[in-house]
């Protein structure tokens, strides 16, 4: 056996399959299975940490993930190792580096134990008061030495060489929790023919039966009814069983975040397994079996290593088989903690006695107790505890005064009783209620469609569990549309019926006394510092857990919440439900950095996107710009050319030939359904009943205050169908805009809408001879300009290829877009280039594109715009329906402010030098001789030098812009203040004869 507290013929591991780890440098045995803390415990290693605030000893207090204690560091090697690791639920695998934390130089002696002896300088709320003054020392002083003091564990220094793996589920039934209420919910559910996920955080299903094993279902051991249920699950075909995975997150729509542990446990895990899985579940239905955590009782010195949760012994002796003392006392307020007494006595563990502060304990526990001869001190409390590194003795004093006595031990096991652990229900946005004859919070009013179960709804009883359970199993099936052949039958017997509890401090810490009796043992939080705050003016429940950090640390207050409420309650005077309760916040249990992000690390951090047309750009000589995540040609150069020069060349040929142009990372969304126009009509500022299929319109959504959000042209392919772009940045914000307005203020509408930016690679020609190159490869879609004139869309085949071509123009020019599915794009951009090359036309990059934009007048909204310009600001206007009498964006547009004289208004603007090239961002101003600070009457927004035109020009949002057309401005610059004139926007082709061919 490994370990001198093991207990032989005790617990489920097998004593042949053994591991070796080491903790802080010494080397132990454990059992395949044990956490860290069981296998500590087996070799009589107690003290585990040091605490946050006073370095004070401490233990494990725990078997599970309410852990505040055992917080330790787990490492493979030098680079795999993580910090903050809760022993408790940590698996041993053989050659674990374990490590103990915040401690110096070492564990039993910690120099930072002298702040323990200077604590009554460190009261709660010590560091709002010491670091105001002087003001200037936080910065030099105070802050560094926070920084340095903060944490408990210290972060790896190397990139973490492990991999993680994510995955998307959907499923009827969502079962949280795999005790004997989430198995019994999840047989239901499944028998009647849902598809349903169960997880729990533990290896292993049972919950409680792991250590309660004083019941019996369907005639045997709740744990082996708990392993042939969970066998059941995982051998049908539509039930998916997950071990080792927290519910950590409940969000809005019944989307729940898993964080699976994957190879954590295994010394030696392949290469091709991640070391955690996050999923992301979106379920129809979800039960909450999640259980009840024990509370700790509140007395003076009660954080010492060897005290520890009653039901924390039980799992320790029942599961692991190992003894967690040799002389144990009890102390308690509820009857679950005689079991642990009983359960230890049988196995031959010494009970000194148990001390229960209840006068009248249940009578069925009391007289099991004087069967095995063990003494039971009713009406009395454990006032204090001695022991350095471990208890060594407990002081026992009766209710109300009376001599102490003090009794040996070498562990204390509490219990004051169950608090249902409704952390899941309270994400889901849930209301609790408050339950004054058992003092706890349990569900109450439901803000999603899911259910609690068990210990978590306040359900104590077994067979009420059972029955309860199965019941929300069967329900949530026929919820989802799912009828079994027939109803489930499970029977059950408890030893004991369990009752008791209270919240707060136990006699011995109350008022009178200054004692350390602490609530939250991971932040060093004592009931006096709750009261503290209650004096200091913190009435608020959420100002008086800032003011103190009890239940701010990785617990999320699991354990001192109820007491740390309790104690304000009772200063404050008032009911407990009046305090309130704090907030619970995702996570559960804290969650890795690299579940969360997944492959979103190095090259995949922030991946690039390409067109599928990459390859042959980036073969024919283009520069590429990160345009968002795309890889946008930028310019193509060729030998000896300065991009000056290229981009001079480009527009040229551009307008005289031709050019080619890829487009494809324009975002493209689909709006389909009958009622398709009339949700156009809603989102854009301009009609969209009156558009023919076979047409396109340009459009301008705005937001509800009325400013520009996006544009782009819109083909109407078929009465029920749009094709709509959006601009390259703007594509996964519009389709955000569209789906929130349809979910939430137009869900009447039957429309389906479809991101299709990635389906379609888009080739853009433009220029004079456009349609010569085109019109080759065209099949079926006459693309003559009396057939095929300017906005028009039709379907066709290009190369062969199903295909949607556009008759559009973003340079003022003949244009076609043709779109064609993406796996196709470089061979047909290949078949254009064929056809256009020999003609002297050009391919050209996004700034050639930026010129003939700015040349036809044509905006760009991110950079024309910036936020707070209306569509009339922007000179369209014309855009906007004088008909529709509603839109997003329409009383937006009737503010006041928004139609008043005066507002910045884009225009164009020419240099007097015609060979100055304005800043983009440049401030303008009227007089350049007024002082400092001079008044600005707006900034240039786009400026270029066009080639086509021998001169620069710029756009620029001016205060009465329009007005001031023919006007000279001022551009002032550091070396020199550069004039310009005021004109209209369209610098090119004024009369627009050459879009039409």
């Amino acid at each position: 056996m490994s370990g001198a507290n093991r207990i032989p013929g005790k617990g489920r591991l097998t004593p042949a399959r053994t591991a070796r780890f080491t903790f802080d440098g010494k080397s132990y045995t454990a059992l395949e299975g044990d956490t860290v803390a069981s296998a500590l415990i087996a070799n009589g290693v107690h003290l585990v940490g040091r605490s946050f605030k006073y370095h004070r000893p401490r233990g494990i207090l725990s078997a599970g993930a309410e852990e505040p204690n055992a917080l330790i560091d787990v490492a493979r090697d030098s680079a795999r190792k993580q910090p903050n690791v809760r022993a408790t639920v940590q698996e041993v695998f053989d050659g674990m580096i374990v490590k103990s934390q915040n401690r110096f130089p070492s564990l039993a002696f910690d120099v930072g134990g002298i702040s323990d002896l200077l604590s009554p300088f460190f009261a709660a709320g010590f560091y709002y008061k010491t670091f105001m003054w002087p003001k200037a020392a936080w910065k030099h002083v105070y802050e560094p030495l926070i920084r340095r003091s903060a944490g408990l564990g210290v972060a790896p220094t190397e990139g973490d060489p492990d991999h993680y793996a994510s995955r998307y589920a959907h499923c009827d039934v969502l079962v949280a929790g795999a005790g004997v209420a989430g198995l019994s919910a999840a047989l239901a559910a499944a028998e009647a023919g849902a598809r349903v996920i169960i997880c729990d955080e533990q290896a292993e299903c049972g919950g409680a039966l792991r250590f309660d094993c004083g019941v019996k279902i369907d005639g045997i051991e709740g744990y082996v009814w708990a392993q042939r249920a969970a066998a059941k699950l995982k051998a049908m075909d539509n039930v998916q069983v997950l071990t080792r995975t927290t519910a950590f997150g409940y969000y809005n729509h019944n989307f729940i975040a898993l964080a699976e542990r994957v190879t954590d446990h295994i010394a030696k895990p392949g290469r091709d397994l991640p070391r955690e899985r996050l999923w992301q579940v979106r379920a129809k239905r979800v039960i909450l079996a999640s259980g009840a955590i024990e509370r700790h009782m509140v007395f003076r010195n009660n954080d010492r290593p060897g005290i520890m949760l009653a039901s924390a012994a039980r799992m320790y002796l029942n599961h692991y088989g190992v003894a967690v003392g040799a002389k144990v006392g009890v102390y308690t307020a509820h009857d679950s903690a005689y079991e642990a007494a009983f359960d230890l006595k049988r196995a031959g563990v010494a009970i000194t006695a148990i001390v229960d502060c209840r006068q009248t304990p249940g009578a069925a526990v009391l007289a099991e107790a004087r069967s095995l001869g063990i003494e039971v001190l009713a009406g009395q409390s454990v006032i204090n505890t001695s022991g350095k590194l471990r208890v060594s003795s407990m002081t026992v004093a009766r209710n109300g005064g009376g001599s102490p006595r003090k009794i040996a031990v070498d562990a204390l096991l509490v219990s004051a009783g169950w608090t249902p652990s409704v952390h899941l229900f309270s994400q889901s946005r849930g209301k609790v209620k408050f339950e004054p004859e058992s003092q706890r919070f349990l569900p109450g009013t439901y803000a999603q469609d899911c259910l609690s179960v068990g210990a978590c709804n306040g359900t104590d009883g077994l067979q009420q569990t059972i029955e309860e359970s199965l019941a929300a199993g069967e329900l949530m099936a026929q919820a989802v549309g799912k009828s079994g052949s027939g109803k489930i039958s499970v029977s059950a017997e408890q030893a004991y019926d369990w009752t008791g509890g209270m919240i707060g401090a136990a006699e011995g810490a109350g008022p009178e006394t200054s004692a350390k009796a602490f609530i939250d043992f991971q932040h060093d939080v004592c009931a006096k510092d709750i009261r503290l705050a209650v004096r200091e003016g913190m009435h608020s429940i959420e100002h008086i857990k800032r003011f103190t950090t009890n239940g701010m640390a990785s617990d999320q207050g699991k354990l001192s919440n109820m007491h740390g409420l309790a104690i304000a309650a009772e200063m404050l005077g008032k009911e407990i439900p009046q305090v309130g309760l704090t907030t619970f916040r995702a996570p559960y249990t804290p969650v890795t950095y690299g579940t969360l992000i997944s492959h979103s690390r190095g090259e995949l951090f922030d991946p690039a996107r390409k067109t599928p047309m990459h390859q042959w750009e980036a073969a024919h000589g283009a520069v590429f710009e990160d345009v968002g995540n795309w890889k946008r040609a930028w310019f193509y150069p060729r030998a000896g050319e300065t991009m000056h020069q290229s981009v001079a060349r480009e527009c040229k040929t551009a307008r005289d030939i031709a050019g080619v142009f890829d487009a494809s990372t324009l975002g493209k969304i689909e709006v389909v359904g009958p009622d398709a126009a009339e949700f156009m009509n809603l989102m854009y500022t301009n009609a969209w009943d009156t558009l023919k299929p076979g047409k396109c319109r340009y459009g301008i959504m705005t937001r509800e205050d009325g400013f520009v959000y996006d544009d782009g042209v819109v083909g109407r392919l078929a009465d029920d169908r749009f094709h709509v772009t959006t601009t390259t940045g703007g594509a996964p914000r519009v389709l955000h805009h569209m789906e929130d307005y349809l979910q939430t203020e137009f869900p009447h509408l039957k429309v389906w809408l479809t991101s299709v930016t990635e389906q379609w690679a888009v080739i853009a020609v433009q220029g004079p001879k456009a349609r010569e190159i085109v019109a080759p490869l065209v099949e079926g879609l006459d693309i003559s300009n009396e057939a095929f004139p300017h906005m028009s869309v039709g379907e066709c085949k290009v190369c062969g290829v199903p295909a949607r071509l556009f008759r559009v123009s973003f340079t003022g020019e003949v244009g076609f877009e043709i779109n064609v599915p993406a796996d196709f794009g470089q061979s047909v951009l290949e078949a254009v280039w064929a056809n256009a090359e020999p003609l002297g036309a050009c391919v050209y990059g996004t700034e050639t594109m930026h010129v003939l934009r700015a040349e036809k007048g044509y905006i760009i909204v991110g950079q024309d715009t910036d936020g707070t310009v209306t569509p009339d600001d922007a000179g369209l206007s014309w855009a906007v329906s004088k008909k529709k009498t509603d839109f997003v964006g329409i009383r937006g547009l009737k503010r006041p402010d928004l139609v008043r004289e005066g507002r910045k208004q884009l225009v164009g603007l020419v240099t007097k030098d015609t060979k100055l090239v304005l800043e983009e961002g440049a401030q303008i101003v009227a007089n350049p001789n007024e002082p400092k600070p001079m008044t600005m009457l707006g900034h240039v927004t786009s400026s270029y030098w066009s080639e086509n035109l021998g001169k620069s020009i710029a756009f620029a949002l001016v205060a009465g812009g329009r007005a001031r057309t023919g006007e000279t401005l001022y551009v002032p610059m550091p070396d020199k203040t550069i004039a310009v004139e005021v004109t209209d926007m369209v610098f090119f082709d004024k009369e627009g004869g050459r879009i039409n061919g």
